[in-house]
């Protein structure tokens, strides 16, 4: 590995979210606040370049938390995921009109990302047949049983959340944290990783890695830190 390539993939939190575009997509890790990128979030929230933003993640966070300080702050125009009923201020910006919601299974969207960074333009499934989370969407029978056509899904940056990497950008993720983050790795143009700890190349067990430095084109630090089980400044 070259210095050239270490300094390439380290930047500040603020280089990072400069990157950002007004009305992109981004995929974004977590499950509920848990494997959350909080300071790439903190960050997006207080700028101005990049609102209109469409966010592909399971959840909007908590009130006031997580991906629920963005849609307080006004930066986001979409949400696409599962669970919105864990941030009460996502429904009532729906009801409002203040924001797009299209829902999508969890297990449909895990596939459809690990889908979407395989090259795999979209596949079939069972769920959602006969419900309005087939209106619109092309269906066929197989077998004998119906089925609807789900696209892959890309975004052009995935901000993402691990709990080391080595200078070189491969990624490891602690336990349950780990949830759609490497996926989501593998399916946006721009990969951000923010991690709790680095290390020297070699120090991490290759077998306990996860992500290959290959598709981690930028690493921050996190400013956050594990204050009984729960990530806080």
């Amino acid at each position: 590995m070259s210095m050239e390539t270490e300094v390439k993939k380290w930047r500040t939190v603020e280089e990072a979210v400069a990157l950002i575009e007004d009305g992109d997509s981004l995929l974004v890790g977590g499950f509920g606040l848990c494997g959350s990128p909080f300071t790439l979030i903190d960050a997006i929230a207080v700028q101005d370049k990049a609102r209109n933003l469409t966010v592909i993640s399971n959840n909007l966070g908590e009130p006031g938390k997580g991906l629920g300080k963005l849609l307080l702050s006004g930066h986001l125009k979409k949400a696409v995921g599962s669970y919105f009923t864990s941030n009460r201020d996502a429904v009532k910006a729906w009801k409002n009109g203040e924001l797009e919601i299209e829902l999508i299974p969890q297990g449909t969207l895990a596939e459809a990302v690990r889908a979407g960074g395989a090259g795999i333009a979209g596949f079939y499934i069972k769920t959602g047949v006969g419900t309005q989370l087939a209106d619109g969407k092309e269906e066929r029978v197989f077998r004998g049983e119906r089925y609807i056509l789900i696209e892959g899904i890309r975004a052009r940056v995935a901000l993402i959340k691990a709990w080391k990497a080595d200078k070189m950008g491969n990624l490891v993720y602690s336990r349950t944290a780990r949830n759609f983050n490497p996926m989501m790795a593998t399916a946006a143009d721009l990969v951000i990783a923010e991690v709790d700890e680095v290390v020297e190349v070699g120090e991490l067990d290759a077998e306990s890695i996860v992500t290959p430095h290959n598709y981690v084109d930028i690493i921050v630090s996190s400013r956050y830190r594990k204050v009984g089980g729960e990530y806080a400044k």
